[in-house]
């Protein structure tokens, strides 16, 4: 029971994305659907995390420092609230996308932006993530070898594409028999740009001013397109005019 009090007490953050994730998503995916998502993607982000402590795929070698063993919960080498937090995260791609695209988008186009999206979160969660020393997060984990980009490895943001991926997809083609099911996706689109946001400001906290200016210039890049491609009417206000 401390190890799991533990946990949320070291990761408020992480638990408060999620307990937004549980909202949103009831509203959006039903009860049922929003636990088979979170489950599924859960399983794939430790399998992900798990293997890429051993072998290096699909993020890049990396290395838990354990420093925070005794304090939140670990299964196997991997903290538990790291799984946890690709749940929300690949939600949130997953609404984006659905906005982007419209109600009526491909479940391989949904599936593929989706991962995109996810991806493009990490090019600011992953270097703020690994200087957790200056925050706090804490010193988590390390690359070896470090990278090319502050000190990630380009491997690592082809890993969260795939995992993104796969999270989305086997949902989409597994529990919604090939649909990109959802009623609501604003919710998640709203937690996109709070967890990018969030992780804007922790960049700023910590003085890391040419990530924070990539963040921002990359993202608002991405915002642009998507509402000059989004369809018309908005795919949003068209699912609210759906509803029973």
């Amino acid at each position: 029971m401390d190890i799991v009090i533990g946990t949320l007490l070291l990761r408020p953050y992480v638990f408060g994305f999620l307990a937004c994730y549980l909202v949103l998503g009831a509203r959006d995916l039903g009860w049922r659907g929003t636990l088979v998502f979170g489950g599924w993607v859960w399983l794939v982000a430790w399998v992900a995390e798990f293997s890429s402590t051993r072998t290096g795929v699909p993020f890049g070698l990396y290395t838990y420092t354990g420093a925070t063993r005794g304090q939140e919960l670990f299964i196997a080498d991997v903290p538990f609230m790291d799984a946890l937090s690709f749940i929300f995260l690949a939600y949130a791609a997953f609404c984006l996308a659905r906005g982007c695209l419209g109600r009526d988008a491909s479940p391989l186009a949904v599936t593929v932006l989706g991962g995109t999206f996810m991806m493009l979160l990490d090019v600011v969660i992953d270097p703020v993530a690994v200087r957790g020393d200056r925050w706090f997060l804490g010193q988590i984990f390390y690359y070896p070898n470090g990278g090319a980009y502050f000190g990630v490895p380009l491997s690592n943001f082809a890993g969260w594409m795939l995992v993104g991926m796969v999270g989305i997809g086997g949902y989409i083609y597994g529990w919604a028999s090939g649909r990109a099911p959802g009623r609501k996706p604003l919710g998640g689109i709203a937690l996109y740009y709070a967890v990018l946001g969030f992780n804007l400001a922790v960049t700023a906290w910590i003085g890391e001013w040419v990530l924070l200016a990539i963040g921002l210039v990359l993202h608002a890049t991405v915002a642009v397109l998507v509402v000059m491609l989004r369809p018309r009417p908005l795919p949003w206000a068209d699912m609210e005019s759906q509803k029973a």
